[in-house]
């Protein structure tokens, strides 16, 4: 075709022996966004590394154009011309993709001087101006910031920056928006579309969640065990998937919780709940600065309270200052017991009633142990006393109760998907059999299709042990299908409490109704 930038055409990718891309036919033309879904696992990010040739570990067979030209058959000086300077790049997870030593202006104005020619000072004055079309406010300023000094939203938009510095043809987007808040994720949708419409760029849209690429794509390609099933317009195959697979991702979302509100006993509750830090304000004096306002809400046995509100609004701040990991004023009653005048080893004793699954298993599972260590550590510190025998017991009933087989103690996290990762996590949370589980993000990473059945998990797991559940989440959609109660937190503060079923149908502030708007 003459418009295709990227032409693919039968290509294979082996990990040694392990074939991992099979036949993939695949076309982007110019000017165009193309999207590329599919489930954890089906080779969306393998195909991404092929184009570039990014993963010396790949073998690759095939034909893979650019513009013409066969990127199979170029060698590696020529392959440095084209990274980055016509095909940039924005990874999944810039915290880990940006250089952590090296501030976020360097980074950039790297992209300039090698490509571009720029001088130095030059180079910097580009970066600087990339930030601020990026929507970075202070972009001067944070030209100086290392990357952990930047939010989530910030990062990727420092990464989206480098990506396109040197006015690429081709804009590769690996799962940008993965983990962002609805009203982020419609700033960096919106971005990606802006500099495609002034740069002329197509665009390559990574993504398992198909609400953002039904949004933003022109045309969609639908993967699954590292083949591509079909591909066509957005809405075609939105409104007539050819393929079953294909509609059974459509189909994948969660339905709505339709229970009643618990009537079960109170087994916490918060009065005045705030979180200020110390932070010094000149030479002299140091200023309080709140982090968390006076909080009141309830949770009752059996009950979910979802937690909703952009990056930075004090959702995971909250979930800290719950579990006593972080100083915290007013009052927290946790199954009758004052957890504010709680310290040291009575503190840790009454911790085993409230447990914690983190946002991203990989980093929260510790490499360097198994699975049967990892999920029976916390009955180290809690139940010391039990022989080897019992312990095993306990582990392969916490590991069956996750539904994961009870063989894999002997394995290490890196041998597991995301789901399974986050199985385990769980796993090892409900061990000592808490009453109470506060879940930070627990699904952000995953596909729609395993989403839906972590989700189904939880809801069982909770109506086997009348669990509650706190639920930290950026997704409505995620909060919809477990939440029985929703409390919606903008810039530490409360600003709506009340039923899931009154929160989505007759939201009362106009920052929910904001929220609200994009799901």
């Amino acid at each position: 075709m003459n418009d295709s930038l990227l032409h693919i055409n039968g290509l294979n990718a082996f990990f040694g022996t392990h074939q991992v891309l099979s036949n993939v036919d695949l076309c982007v033309r110019r000017g165009e966004k193309h999207a590329l879904v599919g489930e954890s696992g089906s080779g969306k990010t393998v195909l991404a590394q092929s184009i570039i040739r990014l993963n010396p570990a790949l073998s690759l067979s095939g034909s893979l154009k650019f513009d013409g030209q066969d990127i199979l058959l170029l060698p590696e000086r020529a392959l440095q011309k084209i990274r980055g300077r016509r095909i940039g790049m924005v990874f999944q997870e810039p915290m880990s993709a940006l250089n952590p030593v090296q501030t976020v202006g360097t980074q950039i104005a790297e992209v300039l001087t090698l490509h571009m020619g720029l001088r130095r000072a030059e180079a910097w004055r580009e970066a600087t101006e990339l930030l601020a079309q990026t929507g970075i406010h202070q972009p001067a300023q944070k030209m100086h910031a290392y990357p952990f000094q930047l939010s989530g939203g910030q990062r990727q938009r420092a990464m989206i920056a480098m990506a396109v510095a040197a006015k690429p043809e081709l804009l590769i987007a690996d799962e940008p928006t993965t983990a962002l808040d609805v009203a982020v994720q419609a700033q960096i949708l919106d971005l990606l579309s802006r500099l495609q419409h002034e740069t002329g760029m197509a665009v390559l849209y990574i993504s398992h969640d198909l609400r953002v690429v039904r949004r933003f794509a022109d045309s969609v390609s639908v993967m699954r065990h590292g083949e591509v099933l079909e591909s066509g317009a957005c809405a075609e195959i939105f409104q007539a998937a050819a393929h079953p697979y294909t509609q059974s991702l459509i189909d994948a979302a969660p339905p709505p919780l339709d229970e009643a509100p618990s009537n079960g006993d109170i087994v916490l509750s918060t009065d005045a709940l705030a979180v200020s830090i110390s932070r010094k304000k000149n030479w002299l004096r140091r200023q309080s600065v709140p982090l968390l306002h006076p909080l009141h809400f309830t949770l009752r046995a059996g009950e979910t309270l979802g937690i909703v509100g952009e990056s930075g609004s004090g959702k995971t701040t909250l979930a800290k200052a719950l579990l006593h990991l972080m100083p915290f004023s007013g009052s927290l009653n946790v199954l009758g017991n004052h957890w504010h005048d709680l310290r040291g080893k009575e503190l840790t004793q009454h911790r085993r009633d409230m447990q914690i699954v983190f946002q991203d298993p990989f980093s929260a599972l510790n490499p360097r142990m198994t699975v049967a260590e990892i999920v029976g550590e916390a009955l180290t510190v809690h139940e010391p006393t039990l022989n080897a025998g019992e312990r095993e017991e306990r582990i392969i009933a916490a590991l069956r109760e996750v539904r994961l087989p009870e063989d894999i103690g002997t394995r290490y996290p890196h041998e597991f998907s995301g789901g399974q990762r986050q199985r385990i996590a769980i796993a090892r949370a409900l061990i000592v059999r808490p009453r109470i589980l506060v879940l930070d993000e627990p699904t952000s990473a995953l596909d729609v299709s395993l989403q839906k059945q972590l989700l189904q998990l939880l809801r069982d797991i909770q109506q086997r042990h009348r669990l509650s559940m706190i639920f930290i989440s950026h997704d409505l959609t995620v909060i919809r299908a477990v939440a029985h109660h929703v409390l919606v937190l903008q810039a530490g503060q409360m600003v709506e409490y009340d039923t899931a079923q009154n929160i989505f149908n007759r939201p009362q502030n106009g920052y929910t109704q904001k929220l609200l708007s994009g799901y």
